[in-house]
């Protein structure tokens, strides 16, 4: 995909948790495009509850990355409208603190480096996400064929069993049924 020319009206975004899932980022973003899979080298995958609280929306932890050295995480670049930077932002809880954006430079599987934006968790409490949560992410891994080791990896994850209502996983679902009908 061409990147060049307009790069005044879009950014590239890396996503690595919930919002590799086509329909997650599309409920607030319906304006992203798929641009490519890539890995972020030096990182690995976390998950926290920011300053020791629960995400009231997903009930566990959620997903962050952290510099390893030797590590590598895999996610999605999308290439969005600057229309929806804010959006995006406010998704991911910056302003009330949770997640600062970041930038980072992620490796495409045609071999192109791509400058992303990204987020990062702050201040965080490590704490296992909820099943719905992880739920989502690997069905993002597997829409998008993440490698498949990287997949097991995700599917090994363990969760904290919450089991009560996750109001925004019945969203998901629904539009990815939608989604379903509609290519069908």
């Amino acid at each position: 995909m061409e990147l060049g020319g307009e790069s005044g009206c879009w950014f590239l975004y890396y996503a690595y948790g919930s919002n590799l899932l086509r329909e997650r980022l599309l409920l607030r973003n319906p304006s992203a495009v798929l641009c490519a899979l890539a890995r972020l080298q030096d990182f690995k995958l976390e998950f926290g509850h920011h300053q020791g609280r629960t995400s009231s929306v997903w009930h566990g932890g959620t997903a962050t990355i952290a510099q390893s050295p030797g590590d590598e995480v895999w996610g999605i670049v999308w290439k969005m409208n600057t229309c929806n930077l804010s959006s995006l932002d406010k998704q991911e809880g910056v302003e009330d603190g949770i997640y600062v954006p970041i930038e980072v430079n992620v490796h495409t599987e045609a071999g192109k480096v791509l400058t992303c934006r990204s987020y990062q968790m702050k201040d965080y409490v490590s704490g296992p996400p909820s099943p719905q949560y992880k739920k989502v992410i690997c069905m993002g891994a597997k829409q998008n064929g993440l490698p498949t080791d990287y997949q097991e990896k995700l599917e090994a994850i363990e969760t904290n069993n919450y089991a009560g209502p996750v109001p925004i996983m019945e969203e998901i679902e629904a539009a990815v049924k939608a989604e379903e009908i509609n290519s069908a």
